[in-house]
């Protein structure tokens, strides 16, 4: 079970520092549930190649668009902090694709079969993640609507 700091009216944690190393494991439990993954994949034989293509390109590629989106939203400029959104969101399909594609086309079809199963779990479990620890809208724009 998760502890939760005591919220504010806006439903932000008051005491971030007692809420920050329970939520940062939560936050990145994808890339733990890749990591931990490893053994069952190779105690059932399943494609290696596919997996370690998938699960380190979704490694990598997670915490590059994590640093992008973390100078997006210290930019004072809206116009640069859109672009960096952007760039962060579409660089990251485009580079999981191509991850993808690098698995099946350098490899086998399971290999890149094994690298799309990565991807999707763990993109399944960060998207769950970020709507369960979504802050409303009015916490997060700093007042009310």
């Amino acid at each position: 079970m998760i502890a939760r700091a005591p919220a504010s009216r806006t439903g932000v944690p008051t005491d971030r520092a007692s809420a920050a190393p329970s939520l940062t494991l939560l936050r990145y439990l994808d890339v733990v549930l890749v990591i931990a993954s490893v053994p069952f994949v190779l105690l059932a034989g399943g494609p290696r190649y596919g997996y370690a293509l998938g699960a380190g390109g979704w490694i990598v590629i997670r915490f590059a668009a994590e640093l992008v989106k973390r100078r997006a939203w210290s930019a004072r400029d809206t116009r640069t902090r859109s672009l960096l959104h952007l760039a962060a969101i579409l660089g990251r399909v485009w580079l999981i694709a191509a991850v993808i594609l690098l698995a099946r086309f350098t490899g086998s079809n399971r290999d890149g079969i094994a690298a799309a199963i990565v991807v999707l779990v763990a993109f399944t479990v960060e998207f769950t993640i970020a709507v369960v620890l979504r802050r409303p809208l009015s916490a997060e724009a700093g007042g009310s609507r």
